[in-house]
């Protein structure tokens, strides 16, 4: 009896199993989806845009951070047709990912890659500032940047820039001078210039209000592009990550990803409220591209208007399945093209002479809004990353910061602090989540004393 009872319970647990597995396969829940997506994005990037090599990018930038469900995924590169396929174990979940020309790799939840191939561009520009950076090294600063704990765990690239030459810069095991990386949520910054590009072509105005059909007969009718930049559209986002959320949907399970932000409902009075929200700035990338009649030329603008002008021949500002860019997270950009962009922040909007954003336009954007307490403007942080810190605490204490400094943040210790006052722009990237408790704070008091000292 006991014989005949174990090899019961034995063929219940198989059958269990496969039933399990089956309905996993068929049926995979929206987290697996999510993360299954999640990983064959950022696998996607990293080789097709960034050039790493794809098991490198698994274990480091997905497995590596921590996260239980993504260490189990798997990832299968196909480089003649483009694509990513990542899965628990290589089987659960179905993800999928896509590289087009000009506008790298997105996400494609539906698994339709044609139609997410269609969003691509081979134009390039006959404008590029050919001007190479001067590099200059401050022989106090190189002793500075040689201390890992003043760059940080993680690190992938610092770069200071000082009077329009770098001084000082360091890259970390696996990264270089000329190779692409992702500046997250510094790119929000970036879909603000180019709103502002737009406003000086007068496509546009931050006045701009009735933004979407489905907003014209209730209180978001009253929402415009100013509240939008600002993050204080009133709209209901939850910016949460490691579950299922308006954001990870977003990213992860939305081929076009305007359709969650654009659906959301009110719960603030617009311009009211601060609330920090990624579906914000995918809302200004659609609002901008539909400026244009001809939804091409609305691609190359990035180069056209940006990236040409300010000779950032390596950034890639990618778009959705569905061809919005994602102006919230997914710029991809050398060390050096991204302090090519503070460089215009730091002038005003002018580069070379060239007046590339509109006459004040910076200066707006540097302006703390009474919604934010003084912590925010329009695309850009006026205080340091807070890395843990309580939200009544302000994160510069501690630190010997100009009052002027100001900030774009991103993700796992994307960090660009640009000082006026210094004529100084100083970058640091790297994969570095808030766990380590590093703060960018340490590395620009300590870079301001030693220029400080030298002078």
């Amino acid at each position: 009896m006991v014989a005949i009872a174990a090899r019961w319970i034995s063929g219940a647990v198989v059958i269990i199993g496969i039933g399990l597995f089956t309905w996993l396969y068929v049926w995979p829940p929206q987290i697996l989806r999510t993360g299954s997506n999640y990983t064959a994005k950022i696998v996607c990037s990293n080789v097709f845009v960034a050039g790493r090599d794809p098991e490198t990018v698994l274990a480091e930038d997905v497995q590596a951070p921590g996260n239980p469900l993504l260490r189990l995924m798997r990832v299968e590169v196909d480089r003649s047709e483009g694509t990513v396929r990542a899965g628990l174990f290589g089987l659960l979940g179905d993800g999928l990912a896509v590289y087009r020309q000009g506008t790298g790799c997105a996400a494609v939840p539906d698994g339709d890659i044609a139609s997410a191939k269609m969003h691509m561009t081979t134009a390039g520009n006959d404008q590029v500032d050919g001007q190479k950076l001067i590099v200059s090294e401050d022989l106090a600063l190189s002793a500075l940047l040689d201390d890992p704990a003043i760059t940080g765990p993680g690190m992938r690239a610092v770069v200071v820039l000082r009077n329009g030459r770098i001084i000082g810069e360091r890259y970390g095991h696996d990264s270089h001078a000329d190779q692409p990386l992702l500046g997250w949520s510094m790119t929000k910054t970036l879909t603000a210039a180019l709103i502002g590009t737009l406003v000086r072509e007068s496509r546009l105005s931050v006045k701009d209000a009735g933004l979407l059909p489905q907003w014209e007969d209730d209180t978001r009718a009253e929402i415009t592009i100013a509240n939008l930049l600002a993050m204080e559209s009133g709209l209901a986002f939850n910016e949460e990550y490691g579950t299922v959320t308006d954001v990870t949907r977003m990213f992860y399970l939305a081929p076009d990803m305007v359709s969650v932000p654009a659906n959301q409902p009110l719960v603030a009075q617009p311009g009211k409220e601060f609330s920090y929200s990624s579906g914000s700035s995918i809302l200004l990338s659609w609002l901008w591209q539909n400026s244009f009649d001809n939804p091409q030329a609305a691609l190359v603008w990035p180069e056209q208007a940006l990236f040409g002008p300010l000779g950032m021949s390596s950034a890639v500002l990618e778009t959705d399945a569905a061809g919005t860019f994602v102006g919230a997270s997914n710029l991809y950009a050398s060390a050096r093209d991204w302090v090519r962009f503070g460089q215009l922040l730091l002038h005003d909007g002018v580069w070379h002479g060239e007046r590339i954003l509109p006459e004040g336009w910076v200066t707006w954007m540097r302006e703390p809004t009474e919604a934010s307490d003084g912590e925010y403007g329009r695309g850009l942080w006026l205080h340091g990353p807070r890395v843990n810190e309580p939200e009544e605490k302000d994160p510069d204490i501690g630190y010997d910061i100009p009052a002027d400094a100001f900030w774009m943040l991103g993700h796992d210790g994307q960090s660009l602090a640009v000082i006026p006052s210094r004529n100084l722009v100083i970058l640091r990237m790297g994969l570095t989540p808030s766990k380590h408790g590093y703060k960018p704070q340490a590395l620009v008091e300590a870079v301001i004393k030693v220029i400080d000292q030298a002078a």
